[in-house]
């Protein structure tokens, strides 16, 4: 089965890498939601959370971000926030 290649990066290096059947972020212009085969994307986030659907079926991950960007291109997800910290319902393995 296809799966997204999801690296979530903040200024202080990297909150996350791995594989993902689903990635939601708040872009500038309202959430997004990013499934295999989402066209190629370059956007603005606003302060929101960002979550992750492990592929591997585990707990989903959340991160609370203050900005920064989302890029989809050929299934790889990159994020890139100016600032991280984990959400209250984050699985213990993330940040």
């Amino acid at each position: 089965m296809a799966q997204l290649e999801v690296d979530v990066v903040a200024a202080d290096g990297k909150v996350w890498s791995g594989a993902a059947r689903q990635v939601s972020a708040p872009a500038a212009e309202g959430d997004i939601g990013i499934l295999v085969g989402h066209t190629p994307i370059l956007s603005v986030l606003r302060p929101g959370a960002v979550r992750v659907l492990p592929a591997g079926g585990g707990a989903p991950l959340s991160w609370d971000v203050d900005g920064g960007f989302l890029s989809v291109d050929s299934d790889q997800v990159t994020i890139v926030v100016d600032s991280v910290s984990r959400a209250a319902d984050t699985a213990r393995t993330g940040r």
